[in-house]
């Protein structure tokens, strides 16, 4: 079995919102030209997917696109609660 590595500085740990000590892991790659995503349950990494930084806008957009249609759908719902109480 491997050895866990640290965590680069340039990355972060995202917590899964089922708990159980599930997280993602993302650091970056300058060197290799890549962003690492890797699954983790606990201190064990159970996989991982290496983009390469021409790829990583593409990513992006398709979060920022899921983010923005997630955002309006709860801004009105919200409203509409708001509407039905008042």
């Amino acid at each position: 079995m491997t050895s866990v590595r640290p965590l680069p500085t340039t990355g972060s740990v995202l917590v899964d919102a089922r708990g159980g000590d599930r997280a993602l892991r993302t650091s970056w790659h300058h060197e290799d030209g890549l962003l690492v995503l890797s699954l983790w349950r606990s201190n064990v990494c159970v996989g991982s997917f290496r983009l390469a930084i021409d790829e990583v806008p593409e990513l992006i957009d398709t979060l920022v696109a899921g983010l923005a249609a997630s955002y309006a759908a709860v801004v009105a719902d919200h409203r509409a609660v708001e509407r039905d109480a008042g």
